[in-house]
């Protein structure tokens, strides 16, 4: 054991180190701070971010309601200054701790990964790298500083019955769990490129994105394979935290941080106090009743539960929810950060809970929450209040039966409407049931992940967070009590944090209500521009015809009416090849439909399309078409059209647009068309190719210019232009469309 050196005395205000500052806690944590006394200055390890500072970015917390109600109170300028005079900033990341050029009195490290399931290398080298590297930084400076290190209740893993406070008993070597830690993502990266695993990849981004072309299938194919290798990650972290007797991964890295910090600075001489709260949920009273910083651990299965989306949960009615307001586990840092307390080694380990001292069982819990939101409910979609159901606890088994049962449901759903025609009534089934896909796959992971902590039969003791509360002056509890035995569950869950969860809730209604309305709203005024391009698909664009309807067409003006029976019993023969190759790839539609003008002579086919023929393509153009068209070239945008039917089919059009770009056949010496194209279609990633290339012969930008197209494949050069639309999409460019929210247009 090594002899640290002493801190020397104090002549001004107390130094204290803060990590972890721009979270929920971190946040309250300084701010209250700086409002309790004017004796400290804190500095803040805040990394710089995109273009922003560190000091940048903790600057912007002042505009957080932590801050701001603080203001409300003593005045903006008040609150400026002190920020000003009294926070630092040490620019870095615990993952890279810069060196510690300033003595501390007191380090509070309070940053960690807060999420259950991350991989396990994110986890470990977060969690439990960043506090190694904290330390580390501390033993190198050569100083002595207190330092209160934020940890969890829950880090003693899986068990039952009383959870006293002090060191943890294991024998997990925190080392060896590190540096495997580390490298299991090489080990998983080397197993995603098996091929095996590569050819799966493949096979399915072929199905789906397959008629954007071939390098929209790699890319779909690589981002696969990077989730692949995350959910394997995840998977590795979650088994084995479980493995050594932890609930999650997120419990398993914050018990081997709480043994970096003992064998790294308590073991060395150095104080440490150990601060465990359980779930951390909305303020009971400061920096005002009621606040909270985004969704916390039990807030998705309240307001799933008020949604009406979870009638029933594989907790135990009788477990004890353990929960407590921020404020509470504020004030106890606050505490042994401002406040001379004697207690030290396993007397410091504090556990901020409830369960011993105010038990909360999960079914009075669920009582208060069903009981708010029949008085105040939440509404769908559709503007209807959500009847509450009653909220049952039925066996694990029978839960995941039945979810099993709900997402077979729902993929069989999504295969059939995924083989129907593109309709308005499809394309709304499509979005009903990807809503409710993603709806069963946020609930399966809740129930995965929470279920831990609603069946759990363990209580927290809190005897040394009662004993700290008894050394401490009155003066400094009648503003930062922590008296958990005062507070009143359902009067907190029903005036104070369901109140706070569900503005929460509505906000985030309100965001995404705002950009339905932005999605459906008529498209603003074109704005004039000689340097814009206006690009448009021909078939169920331009015109509702495909190329199959324009060789019938054909056929129609060119052949007696005898023979049409047979060439439309060909046709019939033919449309499975064709749907199949559709699917493959549009360019081979194109390729096989095309084939069957071979014997036509061109200036056939131009006589024709300079007469009755070419009126009735003319005539077949959608009208909302024209009028966008006509649009376009008032505001002196450039327009274009860009299609695989042959140049020769497209030729009544020339006078709408500036450039045709069309399909060209050989032709033989003697003028018959061979059947076989001159030059590749312009489609899917050959016109994204075609179009780059384009915008820059006519010095035109693509960011001021838009694109219309109707199928799948038009996804691949769409994505070019800065105002995209889907018009009358089919099912898979209508998904693409919403996903990056283009406008949807229904001709």
């Amino acid at each position: 054991m090594s002899n640290p050196t002493p801190s020397p005395e104090r002549t001004g205000p107390r130094e204290i180190l803060l990590t972890g500052v721009t979270g929920f806690l971190g946040q309250a944590v300084l701010q209250s701070l700086l409002e309790y006394t004017d004796d400290v200055r804190v500095t803040a390890v805040v990394r710089a971010k995109g273009t922003l500072t560190g000091r940048k970015r903790l600057e912007g917390l002042l505009r957080k309601p932590v801050f701001s109600s603080w203001a409300d109170r003593v005045g903006k300028d008040t609150v400026r200054a002190a920020f000003d005079a009294r926070v630092d900033v040490l620019e870095g990341d615990l993952t890279a701790m810069p060196g510690l050029d300033k003595s501390y009195d007191t380090v509070i490290h309070s940053a960690s990964s807060v999420s259950f399931d991350p991989p396990i290398d994110d986890a470990f080298r977060t969690n439990v790298g960043g506090a190694r590297n904290l330390y580390q930084a501390l033993l190198d400076s050569g100083q002595d500083p207190h330092v209160i290190h934020v940890s969890t209740a829950y880090v003693g893993g899986i068990s039952k019955g009383l959870r006293r406070e002090g060191r943890l008993e294991h024998g997990v070597d925190w080392k060896a769990e590190f540096e495997a830690s580390q490298a299991a993502r090489q080990r998983v990266e080397a197993e995603s490129r098996r091929p095996e695993n590569l050819r799966t990849q493949m096979r399915i981004a072929r199905l789906r994105d397959g008629r954007m072309g071939p390098k929209a299938v790699a890319a779909a194919a690589e981002e696969a394979r990077k989730q692949w290798v995350d959910e394997r990650l995840v998977d590795f972290g979650r088994t084995r935290a479980q493995s050594v007797g932890w609930t999650d991964i997120y419990t398993f890295t914050k018990a081997m941080a709480e043994r970096v910090a003992e064998e790294m600075w308590a073991e060395n001489g150095h104080r440490v106090s150990f601060v465990r709260p359980s779930i951390i949920e909305s303020a009971l009273q400061r920096p005002f009743p009621g606040w909270i910083d985004g969704y916390k651990v039990a807030d998705p299965l309240i307001m799933a539960f008020g949604r009406g989306l979870l009638t029933e949960f594989p907790g135990l009615a009788d477990s004890i929810l353990d929960i407590t307001p921020v404020d509470f586990v504020v004030n106890v840092i606050v505490a042994l950060a401002s406040q001379d307390v004697s207690r030290r080694g396993d007397d410091a380990y504090y556990q901020v809970a409830s369960g011993g001292s105010n038990p909360l069982p999960f079914h009075e819990m669920v009582d208060a929450v069903r009981g708010y939101f029949i008085e105040h409910p939440l509404q769908d979609d559709d503007g209807n209040d959500v009847t509450m159901p009653d909220w049952t606890f039925p066996p694990v088994d029978l839960v995941e039966q039945r979810f099993r049962m709900k997402e077979l449901a729902t993929k069989a759903g999504q295969a059939v409407v995924s083989r129907l025609p593109a309709t308005r009534r499809t394309r709304e089934w499509t979005t009903t049931l990807h809503r409710n896909a993603d709806g069963l796959t946020t609930l399966r992971k809740y129930i995965e992940l929470y279920r831990q902590y609603t069946k759990t039969e363990m209580v927290f003791d809190d005897a040394n967070t009662r004993a700290l509360r008894e050394e401490l002056p009155a003066e400094f509890l009648s503003t930062h009590d922590f008296d958990i035995t005062k507070v009143d569950w359902v009067d907190y869950f029903r005036n104070l944090h369901l109140p706070a969860v569900t503005e929460l809730t509505k906000a985030y209604s309100r965001g995404r209500a705002a950009v339905r309305a932005r999605q459906n709203r008529p498209a603003p005024e074109m704005k004039e521009a000689s340097d814009a391009l206006a690009v448009f698909d021909l078939d169920g664009t331009v015109v509702g015809a495909n190329i199959i309807q324009q060789y019938l067409s054909v056929v129609r003006a060119t052949k007696p009416a005898t023979s049409w029976p047979g060439e439309i019993g060909s046709l019939l023969r033919s449309v499975p090849s064709y749907l199949r190759a559709e699917k493959r790839d549009r360019s081979e539609l194109i390729r096989l439909v095309n084939r069957r003008y071979k014997g036509y002579r061109r200036e056939e086919l131009e006589h024709l399309l300079s007469g009755s023929l070419g009126r009735s393509i003319r005539s077949s153009i959608r009208p909302e078409a024209l009028e966008l068209i006509e649009q376009h070239r008032r505001a002196g945008h450039r327009t274009v059209l860009v299609t695989g039917a042959l140049d020769v089919l497209v030729e009544p059009l020339a006078g709408l647009f500036d450039d045709i770009v069309a399909t060209r056949m050989d032709v033989t010496s003697d003028g018959v068309m061979s059947g076989y194209l001159a030059t590749p279609p312009v489609v899917d990633e050959a016109r994204a190719n075609w179009l780059r290339k384009y915008a820059d012969e006519h010095g035109a930008d693509l960011k001021k210019s838009y694109g219309y197209g109707d199928s799948h494949a038009d996804a691949s050069w769409l994505e070019l232009v800065g105002t995209p639309s889907a018009v009358s999409p089919d099912l898979g460019l209508y998904s693409v469309a919403k996903k990056k929210r283009w406008s949807i247009l229904e001709w």
